[in-house]
C-alpha cells in the first residue's frame, strides 16, 4: 500500500516531515524529513506502529485521529517528539485523511512541521544578511538571529538588554512567533506607562466590586496571554510591590485576581528587557535580585547601532523598501550615506528608521539627498548636532546647557555628561526631576548616569 512511485516523488518535495499510515496507525510510507528527523529508515519502520516510531507526546496517540477517520476532519495540534539524537524537537502535527478516489479509507498522512525552523525560514534563505528576520552583518547581531530559535525552543524566562530602540520588543516577537505558542497571543505590558494601582489591575485583573469603579469583571494581562507569550517592556520601571507579586507568580506558577479568592493558574511565558542596569539596581535596592535571577534565564544582549556601524547601509536599504513596496526604491546619494553611517545614533535603529521616514517624505523622488536628512544631521560636529535637538525641545535648562556646550572641540559623550550634571544641579540631586529637565525617561538617565560614571 502507498508504495506509488508519483506518491514517493509528491511526499519527498514536501518541505516537512511526512509519515503516512494505514487505518491500523501502522507507518506505510515515511519521506526522506521523516527518516532524516526520527532516525529510522522506510524499512525499519514499515509495518510499526506510529506512535513507536514518532514517540511524541500525543498521547492517547489514537484519540488524534477519530475525527480524522469518523468525521472526515484534519486535525491540527503542537506538542514535541524526541529526534534520532533524544533531543526534544518542536512540531505541529497536521493530520489528514487519504482516500481512494472512490472514497474508501485508505489511511492518513501526518506532516510534522519543525517550529523552531519554519518560521522565517524563506526570508532568511532569501537574504543572506538576515538571520531570523534581523538585518546584520555583525557577528553580535548574528549571533541574536541565531539564538532566537533556540530560545524560541523552550518555555524559559528571558531577559533581553539593550539601550532605547535597539529592537528589544521586535526580537521578544520574533521568539514567541518561532515558538510553539506563536498561535496564542503575544501580551505586551509597559512597566513604567502606568501607575502602580492601574498597573496591578491590568497585569491580575480583578472582579466586581473589588475597588471603587470597579463595576465589571476584568481578566487582566495574565489571563489574556494565555499559553501564550507575556512581554514586559522596562521591567526595571516595575514598582518593588509588583516585583514581589511578579515574583509569587513565576514561583506558584498561579495568581489572584484583585478581589477574588479564586487562584488562577499562569500559563503564559515571561519574556523581559530593560534599557536599565539591572545588576546595578540590584546593588543598590532598586530590583529585587531573586526576581532579577528568575527573569535571567536566558539572556540576549543587543548591541547598539554605533557599534555596528556596517549594519547601516544593510538597514537604509531594508527600511527604504518597506516605506516603498511594490514602488521603485528611492536611492541615496554619497554624501547623504556618509553622513548616516558617520552619525552615532544615540536613538539607535528606531531613530535611523524615523529619518529615512522624515527623508523619503520630503524627497517627492527617486534620489534622496543631504537637503532631505533632518536639520540636526547637518551640523559640522557632534556637539553641535546635540546641541541642535536640545534647542528643538524647547526645554530653557537644556538650552542654556547646549549653548553653553558649543564648542566644536567637543565630543558628543562630553556634551551629554555637562547637561546631566547641569540638570542634576538644578534639581538638587532628584533623578526623576532631572529626567524630566533632559526630556528623558527615568531609564535612560539611569543608564546614561553609569555610562558616564556620574
Amino acid at each position: 500500500m502507498f508504495q506509488n512511485a508519483n506518491l514517493i516523488t509528491l511526499l519527498d518535495g514536501i518541505p516537512h516531515a511526512v509519515v503516512v499510515v494505514d487505518t491500523n496507525l501502522d507507518v506505510s510510507r515515511m519521506n526522506h524529513l521523516a527518516e532524516a528527523l526520527t532516525g529510522r529508515s522506510n524499512g525499519e519502520a514499515s509495518g510499526i506502529h506510529a506512535d513507536y516510531i514518532l514517540r511524541s507526546s500525543l498521547h492517547p496517540f489514537n484519540s488524534y485521529f477519530e475525527p480524522v477517520f469518523g468525521e472526515k476532519q484534519t486535525v491540527v495540534h503542537e506538542g514535541n517528539i524526541l529526534d534520532r539524537n533524544r533531543k526534544i524537537v518542536p512540531i505541529r502535527f497536521t493530520i489528514s485523511r487519504i482516500e481512494s478516489h472512490k472514497g474508501r479509507q485508505l489511511g492518513a498522512m501526518v506532516v510534522l512541521e519543525d517550529l523552531t525552523l519554519a518560521p522565517y525560514l524563506q526570508e532568511s534563505l532569501a537574504r543572506p544578511d538576515t538571520f531570523d528576520g534581523i538585518v546584520s552583518l555583525n557577528p553580535r547581531m548574528q549571533d541574536v538571529g541565531e539564538q532566537i530559535s533556540v530560545f524560541a525552543a523552550t518555555d524559559a524566562s528571558v531577559l533581553i538588554e539593550g539601550e532605547t530602540g535597539t529592537g528589544k520588543g521586535y526580537v521578544a516577537e520574533k521568539i514567541h512567533q518561532a515558538s510553539k505558542r506563536s498561535s496564542y497571543p503575544f501580551i505586551k505590558v509597559n512597566c513604567g506607562a502606568l501607575p502602580e494601582q492601574l498597573l496591578e489591575s491590568e497585569l491580575f485583573g480583578h472582579v466586581r466590586g473589588a475597588f471603587p469603579g470597579a463595576d465589571h469583571n476584568k481578566p487582566g494581562m495574565f489571563r489574556l496571554a494565555d499559553r501564550g507569550t507575556i512581554f514586559f517592556t522596562e521591567v526595571g520601571d516595575l514598582p518593588v510591590t509588583l516585583q514581589i507579586k511578579l515574583l509569587t507568580v513565576l514561583d506558584d506558577g498561579e495568581f489572584f485576581a484583585i478581589g477574588s479568592t479564586r487562584k488562577v493558574a499562569m500559563t503564559a511565558r515571561i519574556i523581559a528587557a530593560t534599557s536599565m542596569d539591572l545588576k546595578g539596581m540590584v546593588r543598590e535596592g532598586l530590583f529585587r535580585e531573586d526576581l532579577y535571577y528568575r527573569l535571567n534565564v536566558l539572556r540576549l544582549d543587543i548591541p547598539p547601532l554605533r557599534e555596528r556601524s556596517e549594519d547601516v547601509p544593510l538597514l537604509v536599504d531594508y527600511f527604504l523598501s518597506s516605506f516603498s513596496p511594490g514602488e521603485l526604491t528611492p536611492r541615496i546619494d554619497r554624501s547623504t550615506m556618509d553622513i548616516l553611517k558617520e552619525f552615532t545614533y544615540p536613538g539607535n535603529v528606531r531613530e535611523l528608521r524615523n529619518i529615512l521616514e522624515h527623508a523619503i517624505t520630503l524627497s517627492h523622488g527617486d534620489t534622496i539627498k543631504t537637503e532631505h536628512l533632518p536639520e540636526y544631521l547637518l551640523h559640522g560636529s557632534e556637539a553641535e548636532r546635540y546641541a541642535s535637538i536640545w534647542r528643538s525641545s524647547g526645554d530653557a535648562h537644556g538650552r542654556n546647557a547646549a549653548e553653553g556646550s558649543r564648542n566644536k572641540d567637543m565630543k558628543w559623550d562630553d556634551v551629554e555628561k555637562e547637561m546631566i550634571i547641569e540638570a542634576l544641579r538644578k534639581s538638587r540631586g532628584k533623578r526623576s526631576e532631572a529626567a524630566k529637565m533632559l526630556g528623558w525617561a527615568r531609564s535612560t538617565l539611569y543608564r546614561k548616569l553609569k555610562y558616564h560614571e556620574l
